[in-house]
């Protein structure tokens, strides 16, 4: 029996030697997919670590790169790691400032970016930093350096990278990701080519997959949710479609008829309300087919609700739900959902579409899978992030924290021995901060984040994400974020979803001019205040929102409203409407 591959770059040295794919990576470019066979990819990302070295990269030295995802992300990162470098991958999104205190915290040689957009960035950062030697483009862009031109074809450096892919050990340091932190500097976390490993096994037994099966890949693979499943994906043999932005994402994934991907909450949120506008533009019968849809949807269980119920069910998924299918290729069999809670009655609706979307929970420092839902075995619970994986440690401490301990937990914070003792103890548990249970059965619960609650000047504690959960789920709000901390009640600050309103607007006769004069109009404010006092109906009478304030201005992460994995960064959201948290408490 072999061995279990010990490093990354073994995964597709196995899928070389034992289940070769013609499709092993591909990258839509123009109007075309241009596949990469296994043998192109390993033969590729030998070259350019060979070119690499050429360059004076050695092992240990750190490589960084920022691009949209596309095939030459996963063959520098092939390269990176098989001669024993480190990868440094940085959100787009970020900051020139962010990506010069990275790539000087990281202390970073070689650079690579993804288009002109990006090689600007790297530069402007790389006149405050000393180790930035040289940048690389994916694009062809006139006058600047292309990657391709380290693609080594001096065969005599191919015995020393086999020495550095031979001196590679499992507890190595593969990676520094830095989080992107919704307060301060972002912290670099260190993962070990068995970390990273340990996660990909543990995870390939919750996700329904099989080798020349197909994938699409469009969450950031600087995150190391989608990275890791890249990885997980060469193990399985599975074809990895990349796009690298989300224009024509649903055409794109039409074209891939994908059996699995990935997605935040905010996405099947978006695919929600679309297939819900159109519905409810029907007329007739096919109208009342599709609002009977959704109470049969809202109404699913895993476990099975009767006969009847199995019979409306199905009636509903050949008449209706057949075409959601339709529309993410019909062959979906899983739908991984991570980095935020995703809303109850939305999960419930996708399964019974046939949709089956299975919501998890992870960390960065955890490589990140810790939990996940698994449709098959009893493994599903609606409102839960699943069962821990088979190799993850799960205890709730005394004040509800949630440790993790196991094979995944980080090697620590690149450089910062400090902040490495806050989370992990010196018995090797992970202090995850988030706030959870554990049921009687073994799923797991995300409460909040335990540096997210408050308590009010009565006293009594509010758990934000619970309740923003609760009102993003209305059609007319996209964003929400709780406050009150030593005020006497929680409030919200509320930012419209403006697409839709817009509709409403028109429907009702209310002018829309702009975001800002719309979020004035009584009848505006009025409607948005119902959905809130609907939704206090769920919440205990401490944690209603009293009082609400509705913004003009959509979030973003330029805007600084939130962190490039999409988290809300409460604090320079606090500082930047304090005018509108002053107007609701002083006006109480």
């Amino acid at each position: 029996m072999k061995p279990r591959p010990s490093r990354l770059f073994d995964l597709l040295d196995l899928q070389l030697a034992e289940f070769p794919q013609e499709v092993c990576i591909a990258t839509k470019e123009q109007d075309t997919w241009r596949n990469h066979s296994t043998a192109d990819v390993v033969e590729a990302a030998e070259r350019l670590a060979m070119g690499l070295m050429a360059l004076g990269v050695k092992p240990g030295d750190r490589v960084a790169l920022a691009s949209g995802n596309r095939s030459e992300w996963c063959i520098v990162d092939q390269a990176v790691l098989r001669m024993g470098a480190i990868s440094v991958p940085i959100y787009p999104t970020s900051s020139v400032e962010d990506y010069a205190y990275i790539l000087n915290h990281a202390g970073a040689r070689v650079f690579f970016a993804g288009n002109q957009e990006l090689y600007g960035k790297a530069e402007a950062a790389a006149a405050s930093v000393p180790a930035l030697k040289h940048i690389y483009t994916f694009d062809r862009l006139d006058g600047l350096p292309h990657w391709t031109m380290l693609l080594s074809r001096d065969e005599s450096l191919r015995p020393l990278l086999e020495q550095h892919k031979a001196a590679v050990r499992q507890g190595d340091l593969a990676t520094i990701i830095y989080t992107s932190g919704t307060t301060g500097k972002p912290k670099g976390v260190m993962l070990s080519h068995a970390n990273i490993l340990s996660n990909v096994e543990a995870s390939a037994e919750r996700l329904p997959v099989e080798r020349g099966s197909r994938c699409i890949s469009f969450l950031p693979l600087c995150h190391i949710y989608e990275r890791m499943l890249m990885y997980l994906y060469q193990r399985t043999g599975m074809n990895i479609h990349f796009v690298e932005t989300l224009d024509d994402l649903g055409a794109k994934i039409k074209e891939v008829r994908p059996h699995v991907f990935t997605a935040v909450p905010r996405l099947l949120e978006k695919i929600y309300e679309s297939i819900l506008t159109k519905g409810e533009a029907l007329t007739g019968i096919k109208r009342q087919l599709f609002l009977l849809s959704l109470q049969v949807g809202e109404q699913y269980d895993v476990r099975g609700k009767g006969p009847w119920y199995a019979l409306k069910l199905a009636l509903m998924r050949k008449l209706v739900f057949s075409k959601w299918r339709e529309a993410l290729g019909n062959e979906v069999r899983c739908v991984a959902s991570g980095s935020a809670a995703l809303n109850q009655r939305l999960c419930r609706i996708y399964n019974a579409a046939g949709v089956p979307v299975m919501e998890g929970y992870g960390l960065t420092e955890t490589s990140p899978v810790v939990s996940v839902n698994d449709a098959r075995n009893n493994g599903l619970r609606f409102g839960s992030v699943g069962k821990p994986i088979s190799n993850v440690q799960v205890k709730i401490a005394d004040d509800g924290e949630i440790l993790l301990k196991g094979p995944n937990v980080m090697m620590g914070y690149y450089n910062d021995p400090e902040q490495t003792a806050q989370v992990l103890d010196p018995d090797g548990w992970l202090h995850s901060g988030d706030i959870g249970k554990v049921d009687a059965d073994g799923f797991l619960f995300i409460t909040d984040r335990k540096k997210e609650i408050f308590k009010t000047s009565g006293g009594k504690y509010i758990a934000p994400q619970a309740v923003e959960n609760l009102l993003r789920s209305s059609r007319f709000i996209e964003q929400a974020m709780v406050i009150g901390e030593n005020h006497k009640f929680p409030a919200a600050l509320i930012v419209p979803n403006f697409t839709f309103l817009k509709d409403y607007c028109a429907l009702k006769g209310i002018p829309f001019n702009n975001q800002g004069q719309v979020v004035k109009e009584t009848q505006v404010v009025a409607r948005i205040q119902q959905e809130v006092d609907r939704i206090n109906l769920a919440l205990g009478h401490w944690e209603q929102v009293k009082k609400v304030a509705l913004l003009p201005t959509d979030w973003s992460i330029d805007g600084g409203e939130f962190t490039p994995s999409l988290k809300l960064r409460r604090k320079p959201i606090l500082a930047k409407y304090a005018a509108y948290v002053d107007a609701i408490y002083n006006e109480a």
